[in-house]
């Protein structure tokens, strides 16, 4: 992967107990601090190394390529753990690495692997960043902001859901912009709210999602069966099926004992987690784009961003702290639309 590094970024091999991690890195003579970054899904640790390269000299900077992306061994998601497979690998290579009390950033799929790390280690986590983060309640199936579940089928939810044009590029290795289902369309309309703020690195963006390694065990996963619309419901293995509310909640970091500080980040105009996500089938089926939508009362759309606020109100209630930073005029990725704004509040958090 070295032509995909930039320059200051080194790349190793970390094998843990639980697997063989691609790990990125930038070095500090006398760190201070470790920050610890964790992608989000369809993309990779590549989508770090700018951030990385901009933080300050005294802090150690690493980032780690979940199973199934990036350069890290390829292993079956067991959704039925929720996103634990991730979690346990994540905090397996920080053990490896003897890495304790870290910073932990975590984007998109990877905040909820990250509230999944505070619950079970949270020996590991001395700061939190939710970066445009899932729902603590997992992504569709549940409403309100307290997260009621819909139905106990949870149908629209998990690997069914997923673009089979999508993922078909994928496959293909498919770096063009011909198709609105490409990876690099998807990135440009889907990931950023403005497709000119990927400027020079955009090319790297599109080659970080065409890691994504795809079947029933890891992207999209299985589908399985549910009565209500739209006719399918959650599998039991891969990737979307590790965040659908049946097998993902992360409502337990309100538990947590020691209660780290958390920086919740997110952007204004996010198409993939918002109060109205075009990723969410129930939103799909309410503008019109799936046909047969059954109404509001039966498949309302997830309310993702109040039921984040939601879990972090009751998260500071119980002792913790937190800091909601909504970014206006950008999408599902503050570090890459936003670079500086977010480097100074990502430094003011480790502070």
């Amino acid at each position: 992967m070295t032509s995909t590094l930039l320059p200051g970024i080194t790349a190793s091999t970390v094998r843990s107990e639980r697997i063989a991690a691609n790990v990125l890195g930038r070095a500090s003579d006398a760190a201070s601090r470790t920050v610890v970054f964790v992608h989000g899904n369809v993309s990779s640790s590549l989508f770090w190394q700018p951030t990385m390269l901009a933080l300050p000299a005294d802090t150690r900077a690493l980032a780690i390529d979940l199973r199934g992306f990036g350069d890290s061994e390829t292993l079956p998601v067991d959704a039925t753990r929720g996103v634990r497979d991730f979690s346990d690998d994540v905090a397996s290579v920080l053990d490896a690495l003897g890495v304790t009390d870290a910073n932990i950033v975590g984007w998109s799929m990877g905040g909820g692997v990250v509230m999944q790390l505070l619950i079970d280690r949270p020996d590991l986590v001395g700061s939190l960043t939710l970066v445009s983060p899932v729902s603590p309640y997992g992504f569709g199936g549940t409403a309100g902001a307290d997260g009621l579940v819909i139905d106990a089928q949870f149908p629209g939810t998990g690997g069914g859901g997923a673009n089979p044009a999508f993922v078909a590029a994928l496959d293909a290795q498919d770096r063009s912009g011909d198709e609105p289902t490409s990876p690099r369309s998807v990135l440009r309309t889907a990931y950023v709210a403005d497709a000119s703020v990927l400027g020079e690195h955009e090319d790297l963006w599109v080659e970080s999602m065409l890691t994504t390694k795809t079947g029933v065990d890891n992207y999209p996963g299985d589908a399985g069966a549910a009565d209500g619309w739209p006719g399918f419901g959650p599998g039991t293995r891969g990737v979307l099926n590790s965040m659908v509310p049946a097998y993902f909640n992360t409502t337990g970091i309100v538990d947590v004992v020691d209660k780290p500080a958390i920086l919740w980040v997110y952007g204004v105009l996010d198409a993939i987690v918002s109060d109205a996500s075009y990723f969410d089938l129930n939103m799909l089926g309410k503008v019109g784009v799936i046909p047969g939508w059954p109404g509001e009362e039966v498949a309302p759309p997830q309310p993702m961003i109040a039921q984040t606020r939601a879990v972090l109100d009751r998260y500071a209630a119980a002792g913790g702290e937190y800091l909601e930073l909504a970014l206006e005029g950008v999408g599902h990725s503050a570090h890459l639309e936003r670079p500086a704004e977010f480097v100074a509040a990502l430094t003011a958090h480790l502070r």
